[in-house]
């Protein structure tokens, strides 16, 4: 199973939805979007203050599983979305709407990658939108195939140094680099094989593959 969350974000940076295999999940204004889209809202969070009244009575109207929560709370609404998703244990996590909006919320949503890091859950989580396609990674060895759409790849440390960086199968390969957290040495790199492989000793890394 993969669950696919979509959240309000500006309509113009997200892809097309029918792409994506999976359960789908609406958050605040995201709801309204899948809706409109024709795809089934299998759930739905958020308090609902990007909606008017009326559209929120449309959307009670098309959901059955929906989760409503005041304005002034703890966790955004995408948190409450998300976590409810790793409970599931999916075997992928996407994530929709989550870019091209206010800065705040941006970065809360790419923090929230960390999430299942930080409960010991091994469930990938992807934040996608038409430019990209925005992931973490532990410390170990993986494994990346080729995508000719998302050609540049781009290694920007998370959390602290990472510590033991080495590409193989890449443009401009390292070899046990230490990468500090302030670094721009591993932007816009490319694959030249079919697969390539990224592995560190230590840290965490944010993959960023981006189209032209």
């Amino acid at each position: 199973m993969e669950i696919n969350i979509l959240a309000g974000g500006p309509l113009e940076h997200i892809p097309s939805l029918h792409s994506f295999s999976g359960e789908w999940v609406g958050v605040d204004r995201g709801v309204l979007t899948l809706i409109k889209e024709g795809i089934f809202v299998d759930k739905a969070f958020g308090d609902f203050d990007s909606v008017m009244e009326e559209e929120l009575a449309f959307i009670k109207k098309h959901v059955d599983e929906l989760q409503t929560f005041p304005p002034e709370k703890d966790e955004t609404d995408m948190e409450l979305a998300i976590s409810w998703a790793i409970k599931q244990r999916p075997e992928k996590i996407r994530i929709f709407g989550a870019t091209g909006g206010r800065l705040d919320h941006f970065f809360a949503n790419i923090q929230l990658l960390f999430k299942p890091m930080a409960f010991h859950n091994t469930v990938p989580i992807e934040i996608i939108d038409r430019q990209n396609i925005i992931s973490l990674i532990q410390a170990g060895t993986h494994i990346i195939e080729r995508n000719d759409e998302y050609k540049y790849i781009s290694f920007i440390p998370f959390h602290g140094e990472v510590k033991g960086l080495t590409l193989i199968g890449f443009k401009y390969p390292l070899t046990l680099r230490h990468i500090p957290i302030h670094s721009t040495l591993c932007i816009s790199n490319e694959l030249i094989s079919d697969i390539g492989t990224i592995s560190f000793s230590e840290g965490i890394l944010m993959v960023i593959r981006s189209r032209d």
